[in-house]
């Protein structure tokens, strides 16, 4: 399954987008030495980005047109907290659900479980719907430390 809008970071990250429907999201993640800790265990920031893009996609999933399509509505991150149990080990998977949503927030839980279905970590976030932006975006813009 492809994600519904192409995220550079989570292509570089490796995720697998495999459940995406009714307020639910489900992503998995082979981990490799790249997204490892000093441990050689999931890095935190690793957890915590599976954890929010399948929060984010739960929130996301409820505004899908018939035929698949995402209903134009984009979400950002307002706040999250996470809490880790277990380190991660192999392959992960994350699993989002929308809890609550209003005509500008949703609120969402999410869970990361390993092969054997053991929780390693759980958080709650809070997310802002957005119009997607057109085409091209955003421009970014970069200092130059020598100005």
């Amino acid at each position: 399954m492809e994600f519904p809008v192409h995220i550079p970071f989570v292509d570089q990250l490796g995720f697998e987008l495999l459940k995406f429907e009714n307020g639910e999201a489900e992503i998995g993640l082979t981990l490799r030495d790249e997204l490892c800790n000093s441990w050689s265990v999931a890095h935190g920031g690793v957890t915590m980005t599976l954890l929010d893009v399948a929060m984010a996609h739960a929130a996301r999933s409820s505004s899908i047109k018939p035929g698949g399509q995402p209903g134009g509505t984009g979400v950002v991150t307002i706040e999250m907290k996470t809490s880790f149990m277990r380190p991660g080990l192999g392959r992960i998977v994350a699993r989002g659900r929308l809890l609550h949503a209003t005509a500008s927030l949703a609120f969402c839980e999410g869970t990361v479980v390993d092969a054997n279905g053991e929780l390693l970590a759980s958080a709650s976030g809070t997310f802002k719907y957005l119009q997607g932006l057109p085409a091209g975006g955003r421009k970014i813009l970069r200092s130059n430390a020598s100005d």
